[in-house]
């Protein structure tokens, strides 16, 4: 038997998603497929499904960094993975925790919208972090819409990029999935030139795929993985997990993060998937 510190640990902090296409449970998932061990700290619940968000209830601010902070203190936690926060109390209240914590590289995924365009955060929750998670930040994984919120002053992708990439992070990764266009584009600042990531655009909408890739990076970076490598790696699981995809739900397609141990698929973590990415 291995000896338990053998295995990576990530702590995800985020919010409970009923459906199980995203929020914790995709992060979970995610992070297994890494071969990392996921803890979690749970900063709201929510009222959604594969269609869009009803409702959500945070959870208190101190009972989240009670939560973390215990896991802190008892694992040895390689990345942090930071999801839907959805008041500025709980991005203070994460700040915190990483306060304590500097060392520990970071992943945001800065949720303002549910994949259907129902608000989990305001202008404000996007200025809170800004403010006190993005200089804590190794890599931020905003997608267009909230790059255009984060970044209102910007005129273009590239301008988003160099705008967020000076908050105080390492990286930024803008995703292009909510772009239109026969392909989508990624784009990773934070190197000199940035980095696009191309893939073919895979047919329908789906609930989780921030939650998935974002995660994806966290387990692969505490496994010891250069983040520009976990961010190419990510990518690569993420389009994998699109492709086999599956219409759980009456709404969005859910990810299949569990699809290298799935006899039906065929598939192997190992396999070149079809249509995946240029590096330039």
């Amino acid at each position: 038997m291995n000896d338990p510190l053998d295995v990576p640990v990530v702590l995800a902090i985020a919010g409970h998603d009923p459906s199980g296409g995203a929020g914790i449970q995709a992060d979970i998932e995610a992070i297994v497929s890494q071969g990392a061990h996921p803890a979690t700290a749970i900063t709201a619940l929510t009222v959604q499904d594969t269609i869009n968000v009803q409702r959500f209830v945070p959870s208190e601010p101190s009972l989240v960094i009670d939560q973390a902070l215990t896991v802190l203190r008892d694992m040895p936690v390689g990345a942090i993975k930071i999801g839907m926060l959805g008041s500025v109390e709980m991005v203070e209240a994460v700040a915190t925790v990483l306060s304590r914590h500097p060392d520990i590289p970071v992943v945001l995924d800065p949720v303002l919208v549910a994949g259907g365009g129902g608000s989990l955060g305001d202008k404000a929750v996007a200025a809170a972090m800004v403010e006190h998670l993005f200089p804590r930040a190794t890599i931020v994984t905003p997608n267009a819409h909230e790059a255009r919120v984060l970044a209102p002053k910007a005129r273009d992708t590239q301008e988003r990029g160099v705008m967020l990439a000076s908050l105080g992070s390492e990286y930024v990764l803008v995703k292009g999935g909510d772009e239109p266009g026969e392909k989508v584009e990624n784009w990773l600042f934070g190197v000199d030139p940035p980095r696009r990531f191309v893939y073919e655009r895979l047919p329908g909408a789906f609930h989780g795929s921030g939650c998935t890739l974002s995660s994806a990076i966290a387990g692969l970076i505490a496994q010891g993985s250069e983040p520009v490598n976990a961010v190419h790696e990510g990518l690569e699981y993420t389009h994998q997990t699109l492709m086999y995809a599956a219409a759980i739900g009456r709404g969005q397609l859910i990810p299949h993060r569990l699809f290298w141990a799935d006899e039906d698929t065929g598939a192997d973590m190992n396999d070149e998937p079809p249509g995946s990415s240029r590096v330039h």
